[in-house]
Order: C-alpha cells, then structure tokens, then sequence
C-alpha cells in the first residue's frame, strides 16, 4: 500500500468515525425510523450511522476501520460510494418489504455488504481469490447462523436485539454492487480492446 493511499484511507476512516460519532449524539433524529423515512430523507443513510449504544457503535467502527486494510485493492472512492449505495439499498428493503420494522440503527448491514461487494471484486485478483472466497464463505456462515441458531451473544454485548435482516439484505446490496462494478469493468475493457483493434 502506498503512502498516499495509506493517508487518504486513515483519514477517510477517521472523518467517517467522527460522523458518526456525532450523530449517535443525536440519534433519535438519524435512526431509520419508519413512519418518517420518506418526509426526513436522510434517515435513507444516517440510520446505519448511529448506534444503539456505544458498544454498538465501537464494534461496527472497528469492523469498518479494518476493511481497506483487509482489503488493500480497495480504494477510498469505492467504499465511499459503497457507503452511499448499500444504506437507501437496506432502508428502502425495510420500507417497502419489511413493513414490520419500525426502528432500525447501525452499520452491520452496510458492512456486510460492503465485505461481501469487495471481495466479490477481489475474485478478480488472482493471488488474492483464496482469501475472497474464505470472507465470502465465512459471511455465508455467519448470515445462516444468524438466521438459524441465534445471535443472543451479540444482543448482550450491544444491549439491543440484531436485526439480522439487514445482515442478509446488506450482504444482498454488496452481492448486487459487486456483480455490477466487475461487469462495468468488463464492458469498458471490452471497449478498449475494441479501439485497439
């Protein structure tokens, strides 16, 4: 990893951590809150950036902080609209086919989706297909488990039952933004193959 890259990915890290600090002092008004989501549209993004607690909150943040250092190939750019794209993706989920889901906060769907979009283009690094598959894997476990036997362990630790639902629709979202970048840059190499010809 570069320098640079190095830099922009700590700072990026660390502006993102800050956010959502902030917001987790407010909370009530940035939680993904049903009745309002459509008239308070912000609710789309900031309802995965506030936590239930502070134990909550730490552990996403630590998830989110290790990502690009698990993955080096990924750039601050793609995480950053992996922020953008996989939150309404969930919320709008909740919205319009979850109905049952009135109140919803944190980054572990999002984070499911931005592990599995990732790894999902790491496919594509040959050295680096092992490692994809062994996350990839390890998400699937993970979300059967969850669905399966339980996750009270983890209810404990952040005091609030999981929401396993945005566990699986977030890995959906990454499964979805993953397919679509490696086919994006399929189409331009394909483009450029045809110029050089």
């Amino acid at each position: 990893m570069k320098d640079e890259d190095l830099i922009k990915k700590v700072i990026f890290i660390a502006v993102c951590i800050s956010i959502s600090a902030c917001l987790q002092v407010f909370s009530d008004v940035f939680i993904y809150w049903r009745p309002a989501l459509l008239t308070e549209f912000w609710r789309l993004w900031t309802a995965h950036w506030v936590h239930v607690g502070w134990m909550h909150f730490l552990l996403n943040m630590l998830a989110f902080a290790c990502l690009p250092f698990i993955f080096p190939h990924a750039r601050t750019r793609h995480m950053a609209l992996l922020l953008m794209v996989v939150s309404p993706f969930i919320s709008l989920m909740f919205y319009f086919f979850m109905p049952n889901i009135e109140a919803y906060a944190g980054l572990s769907g999002v984070l499911h989706g931005m592990y599995v979009a990732v790894a999902i283009v790491y496919l594509k690094y040959p050295k680096e297909r092992n490692f994809a598959i062994l996350v990839l894997a390890l998400i699937v476990i993970k979300i059967i488990w969850e669905n399966t036997w339980g996750n009270s362990r983890t209810a404990q630790l952040i005091g609030s039952p999981v929401l396993v639902e945005a566990h699986w629709l977030g890995a959906l979202g990454g499964v979805l933004t993953g397919c679509a970048y490696l086919f994006k840059q399929k189409l331009k190499c394909e483009k450029v193959d045809k110029i050089n010809r």
